[in-house]
């Protein structure tokens, strides 16, 4: 078993925050080479969103498997893996001469990130001094918002002067360091007592559990248009595996899931929090452009600029979220977090059609304080209340209710404007465009609302997790 070092261990903290800047980065860095890629590869808008699903498909639908192997098997071993598994898939999606290479070769991208990010937590918090746990989780999040920050900056460099490609080769160098950082790591460590009794993997609940999370994710995704078949096909196969998946992981000695771990009010009440806090700020940022670009009628850059403002507020306030986690527990600092989001949607409820645009930068600054204060310490509430072997299954969790919460963002988003829409306008069938700013206005103003009755669920459940006994 992964043990803490009484004195810490800084070679594996690094790597662990090198991961969690390459998938910061990597998350984001596609984005600005989209129409590019299109163009080079001939494809159409939807050829390319595809590959950004095949992405996000890999790193939801098996963060928790991959969660429970590391648990099994070793988080060194998975996380030397995920490096090399990215490092492959970059230079493999770097050399696409297809959208349908490109597919592939991002989902296999995509696995690398899965692995690393189903174990790179549990690697922080064995790399911290005890005690020191949220600490080193609000090292996590600055490292991976940092990446997530850069992305779209160093993406438009790197295409501007070397071409799309190179949004996937940069990454190989990098990836090669943190495979050769954990090599040295485990040579140091030198040989682990392995155990006799080790639990297998179950693959078949794995199988559903993935298959399950992947139809959930096309039946919400709203980026491929809403293809009634898919939708209709989706949504029986989320019924199907959930049912099969739950009746299996009950009756197996080793399962995926323990279900009984969802006993652990700190744990199961920090995990929704996690899920609404993420479909909250997804929703914010999804919209946000929109408003700034079309109905204020703001530059692009302008508005890139704005958009520094909450990731300078998430890493700056990251690290301090981390350490009162360590003092005083989880709870406080995740629900100011919690209350500063509700501040934000609270703030977009009342946006006009002329607002100053120093309003929507508020939203903004209080999403990105929101963030800063709420991710490091939830994620000590998910970490460091599970028994040490679950460790994985934990790391695992925080990434599941991150991309799922991605794709409820966009869902709840784009269900919350038409609705709107229609009520301001009254007319049926009709969607939502800036053109009529009005009545697009009013539409974000009523998603606004719905956005913050959600978040005071979301802070009923931040403070009901409790104090929790933290595991030893």
């Amino acid at each position: 078993m992964n043990q803490i070092t009484p004195r810490g261990d800084p070679l594996l903290l690094a790597n662990a925050l090198l991961g969690a800047f390459l998938s910061g980065a990597a998350v984001r860095i596609f984005d600005i080479a989209m129409p590019t890629v299109a163009a080079d590869l001939h494809t159409d808008l939807v050829g390319v969103l595809w590959a950004v699903l095949a992405f996000s498909l890999a790193t939801s639908g098996l963060s928790l498997v991959f969660g429970r192997i590391g648990d099994i098997y070793g988080h060194h071993a998975l996380y030397g893996l995920g490096y090399l598994t990215f490092l492959l898939g970059s230079i493999l999606c770097g050399l696409a001469g297809t959208i349908t290479q490109l597919i592939v070769f991002r989902f296999l991208q995509g696995l690398g990130v899965a692995m690393n990010q189903a174990v790179g937590r549990a690697l922080a918090v064995e790399a911290a001094r005890p005690g020191q746990a949220g600490r080193a989780q609000g090292y996590m999040t600055t490292a991976f918002h940092t990446g997530f920050l850069l992305g779209p900056s160093l993406g438009g460099l790197i295409i501007d002067y070397l071409g799309w490609r190179w949004t996937f080769f940069g990454f190989v160098p990098l990836a090669a360091t943190g495979a050769l950082l954990i090599f040295v790591h485990h040579r140091r460590r030198g040989p682990q007592a392995t155990n006799p009794a080790r639990p297998s993997v179950d693959y078949q609940g794995a199988t559903f559990l993935f298959t399950g999370t992947m139809a959930l994710v096309l039946l919400l995704d709203q980026r491929l248009g809403g293809r009634a078949a898919i939708k209709a096909l989706s949504a029986l196969v989320v019924v199907v595996c959930s049912v099969a998946f739950v009746l299996r992981e009950r009756r197996i000695a080793s399962p995926i899931v323990n279900l009984s771990l969802f006993h652990d009010r700190m744990f199961s009440f920090s995990a929704l929090s996690l899920l609404i806090m993420a479909t909250l700020y997804v929703l914010t940022s999804a919209l946000l452009p929109f408003y700034l670009q079309d109905v204020l009628s703001l530059s692009p850059s302008f508005i890139g600029f704005l958009f520094v403002v909450p990731a300078v507020f998430t890493v700056t306030l990251a690290p301090l979220s981390g350490s009162l986690a360590d003092r005083y527990g989880p709870r406080l600092p995740a629900t100011v977090g919690v209350i500063a989001l509700l501040a934000s949607v609270l703030v977009g409820g009342v946006l006009k059609g002329d607002s100053h645009w120093i309003l929507p930068t508020l939203i903004l600054a209080l999403g990105g304080l929101a963030n800063g204060f709420f991710n490091p310490a939830n994620s000590v509430g998910i970490m460091s209340y599970l028994p040490k072997q679950y460790l994985g299954f934990a790391s695992g969790t925080i990434s599941l209710m991150f991309g799922l919460g991605s794709v409820f963002g966009v869902a709840m988003a784009s269900f919350l404007m038409v609705t709107g829409f229609r009520i301001s306008t009254g007319i049926p069938g009709l969607e939502p465009t800036p053109a009529m700013a009005g009545a697009f206005v009013s539409a974000l103003n009523f998603t606004f609302w719905a956005a913050s009755a959600v978040c005071i669920l979301g802070l009923v459940t931040s403070v009901l997790r409790g104090d929790g006994k933290r595991t030893p």
